[in-house]
């Protein structure tokens, strides 16, 4: 009778655990977590990509595994003679990789996206921004801001290369350009100015 009231005990007690177990949802639970990210991207031992995080959640599965990072992500990117060109912010990003599909991978970002050219001086503002490093492509089909010392414009859609060399708006829209410079100023290049040309006597 003692053991058996032993075992019942047992099992009562054991229950609530067991509960606690099944609601845990392992598709939604992170493989790995990793605070104050930082990792960076070479080639050919030239730095390509930098990129910081306060946070990253690693989830495996099957056919996609991908990274998580929930408190925002800031990414550089520089240039072929090692200059800093591109900047990226954003609050939250997930990078989305195919186990199957070799090099097939996609990162987006959401959330106060800040793109910024510092070569060109050029920025790019939106809400969600996609970027195919196979591709070599940034695009998003939010709305999009593009600013720079020259005007601003506005529209739905973008689609540029990576570096934001090159964006191109899909459906712009309202758009306003302040010209800062006087365009009748005359510029004299005085390493390849000739001169006029003499009158020959």
């Amino acid at each position: 009778m003692a053991s058996a009231l032993a075992l019942a005990f047992v099992v009562y007690s054991c229950k609530p655990n067991l509960s606690e177990a099944e609601k845990l949802d392992l598709e939604k639970t992170p493989l790995q977590t990793m605070d104050d990210m930082f990792f960076v991207q070479t080639e050919n031992g030239q730095l390509k990509m930098r990129v910081e995080a306060p946070r990253m959640e690693v989830y495996e599965h099957d056919t996609l595994s991908y990274d998580l990072f929930p408190s925002g992500i800031r990414v550089y990117a520089y240039a072929e003679d090692g200059t800093l060109e591109t900047t990226i912010v954003a609050r939250k990003a997930r990078h989305d990789k195919y186990p199957k599909r070799k090099n097939d991978e996609l990162w987006s970002v959401f959330g106060d996206v800040v793109v910024r050219n510092i070569l060109r001086k050029q920025t790019m503002e939106t809400d969600t921004l996609y970027w195919d490093s196979k591709a070599h492509e940034i695009w998003t089909d939010c709305y999009i801001k593009l600013s720079s010392p020259d005007g601003y414009m506005q529209g739905t859609g973008m689609r540029s290369d990576e570096m934001a060399r090159n964006a191109i708006l899909k459906k712009p829209f309202d758009n306003e350009f302040y010209i800062d410079r006087d365009s009748t100023k005359v510029v004299i290049d005085t390493v390849n100015f000739i001169g006029p040309m003499l009158k020959k006597l």
